[in-house]
């Protein structure tokens, strides 16, 4: 293996690393606030940072896309850095700012405690998106060691604050106070990774702010597609919270029950954007060089259609037990009412979906496939205002994840044959079939034992042989040679035709 691989290898490995010790820890850290926090103030904390997600997105206005590429061609390094810190910061005052003002606005939410928790949630993206940006900096220099660090050491110290108002014994607590201090925690959290983020790109790259005229209109221009398409994509996906907040006068309760789901289902977002990233400059690379990259675009397809069916089948099929473990039986549903666990069935389909929507995002960046991107994401961000718009104020949750599966499967048909279609995926013999096995399988394993998941320890038992019997189940269906031909490839090592 060749220094170069070693390097990339490494840096694999260290994002692995991260991505599944942080998906932990944010486990925990779920588990905490629900345990803590009453069911109306827990619906708080959901709300404050579903609101900031949008303003998120409009804060990150697709930079952190663009930095890596801009940063390893230009030999002026330093400058470019200093641009983007500079852009970052004024882009993130300004949104950020816009969502604080508009919280404190808003007047269905006057004279209650969100308007002033948003406030103190708003730090965490500030300083996370300002960290975000050193990133490139180890991206780039294959050292993200560093990036483990600091994104780990900021999750343990959040979940210790989290876990020592359980130690304390508070359960269920309904002191405003609680969900202010809950709030709080995020950004002490994203502040310590902004701080260790600095400390150690010094030695790299200097990290300071400056105005560079050229330089930051070059990184707009370059980021725009970028950031607009994340923004379509972040109002299929990312607004229900917010206007479940604005339609619904118990959207507190609401927001409860369906916040902590979504937060489940963002880690079922992000490991196929993880697989993706990490794939992207080895398929920019072999195409911009002429190389074939049909069988890796087909192996790395086949791999998201595995992780959205493990996801899918475990929310399908073990809601119940598995939101009892992660929150608490309060948030079940009864006869009365639908709870997080209903909530979390109906998410089981767009968790299902979203690879295929960010195969399809991804390869329209590869092969500059914009205009038709942004026009079907159009389309879905307008459908999916339109049908919450209705449902919500009639269904509450219910309207809002119901709206996400008509929007999801839309945007799915739409886009995926078109992006099959130019980027010509090459699937190995017999894969589908092998895939096929596998979900019949694994669903009929799902469907048999959970009748015996009984309690949060025989759940939390049943987990952990589910790794097991999913590793089995890869190796049984010759999935697993696939797994690590995708690998050898994402290292530079496969074969290219």
């Amino acid at each position: 293996m060749s220094s170069v691989a070693k390097k990339i290898a490494a840096s694999t490995l260290w994002q692995l690393a991260s991505q599944i010790t942080m998906a932990a820890l944010s486990i925990l850290s779920v588990k905490f606030v629900a345990m803590a926090l009453s069911l109306e103030l827990a619906g708080y904390y959901n709300s404050a940072y579903g609101y900031l997600q949008i303003f998120g997105i409009l804060a990150d206005f697709g930079l952190y896309a663009i930095a890596v590429r801009e940063m390893s061609r230009s030999d002026r390094k330093e400058e470019v850095l200093g641009a983007l810190i500079f852009l970052r910061a004024m882009i993130l005052a300004f949104s950020l700012g816009s969502a604080i003002a508009l919280a404190w606005l808003m007047p269905r939410w006057a004279g209650t405690p969100l308007p002033l928790g948003i406030t103190f949630a708003a730090f965490t993206p500030f300083f996370t998106l300002l960290a975000g940006t050193l990133r490139s900096v180890f991206q780039i220099n294959y050292q993200l060691h560093y990036v483990f660090i600091a994104e780990v050491s900021q999750r343990i110290l959040t979940t210790i604050l989290l876990a020592s108002i359980i130690v304390l014994g508070i359960r269920g607590g309904t002191d405003v106070r609680l969900f202010y201090f809950c709030t709080l925690v995020g950004g002490i959290g994203s502040l310590v990774l902004l701080i260790l983020s600095i400390i150690f790109s010094r030695p790299i790259l200097r990290p300071t702010a400056r105005w560079h005229g050229a330089t930051m209109r070059h990184l707009l221009r370059s980021a725009l597609p970028f950031g607009s398409a994340y923004l379509l994509l972040s109002f299929c996906r990312q607004f229900d919270t917010t206007l479940i907040a604005i339609l619904r006068p118990d959207f507190q309760i609401q927001n409860a029950y369906y916040g902590f789901v979504l937060r489940m289902g963002e880690m079922g977002f992000l490991i196929p954007t993880f697989l993706l990233n990490s794939i992207l400059p080895i398929v920019s690379e072999r195409r911009e060089n002429g190389k074939d990259i049909s069988n890796l675009l087909g192996k790395t397809f086949l791999v998201l259609l595995l992780l959205g069916t493990t996801a899918g089948l475990f929310a399908a099929l073990w809601p119940r037990p598995l939101i009892a473990l992660l929150t608490t039986r309060e948030y079940l549903s009864t006869i009365d009412h639908p709870g997080a666990d209903t909530a979390l069935r109906l998410a089981s389909v767009p968790m299902f979906l979203y690879g295929f929507i960010l195969f399809s995002f991804y390869m329209a960046l590869v092969h500059a496939h914009w205009r038709r991107l942004l026009a079907t994401l159009m389309i879905g961000a307008t459908f999916s205002i339109s049908s919450n718009l209705l449902l919500i104020p009639q269904l509450g949750f219910v309207g809002a994840a119901t709206t996400a599966i008509i929007v999801q499967s839309l945007l799915v048909s739409l886009l995926l044959p078109a992006t099959l279609r130019y980027s010509r995926p090459h699937f190995p013999p017999t894969a589908f079939v092998r895939w096929l096995v596998f979900t019949l399988l694994l669903g009929g394993t799902l469907w048999f034992t959970r009748p015996f998941l009984a309690n949060d320890a025989i759940t939390f038992l049943g987990l952990a042989l589910a790794v097991v019997v999913l590793g089995v189940l890869l190796w049984a269906t010759g999935l697993v040679k696939l797994l690590g031909a995708l690998h050898r490839h994402s290292l530079g090592l496969g074969k290219t035709h």
